[in-house]
């Protein structure tokens, strides 16, 4: 079976996507489920640069714009998602998921 380095890097970053899925929807620490979300982030990432890299047509730096918007786009939502993980452990703490409904004042 010969595979091209498109169709090598598209597993690579299914297997890696799925990966972050399961540790996404597995996990009760909020943590670890954050770090499962950056998990399918960069899988998306591989996609974008692949899919440029490997296209028909390259235009230049075109998927590498789409990788460093997500980039952006994953450092925001760590920053939030860890600043309401602080904020979930100063009042209960701990960091589960199972226990972060009970947020009243």
């Amino acid at each position: 079976m010969n595979l091209d380095p498109l169709h090598l890097c598209l597993i690579f970053s299914s297997a890696l996507f799925c990966i972050g899925l399961i540790g996404t929807l597995a996990r009760s620490n909020t943590i670890l489920v954050l770090l499962g979300i950056e998990l399918m982030l960069n899988a998306a990432n591989l996609n974008f640069i692949a899919f440029w890299r490997y296209g028909p047509s390259p235009v230049p730096a075109t998927g590498v714009l789409f990788v460093l918007f997500s980039i952006a786009v994953a450092a925001a939502e760590a920053a939030v998602g860890l600043a309401l993980v602080i904020a979930i452990y100063r009042h209960q703490k701990n960091v589960r998921l199972q226990e972060a409904n009970h947020l009243k004042g």
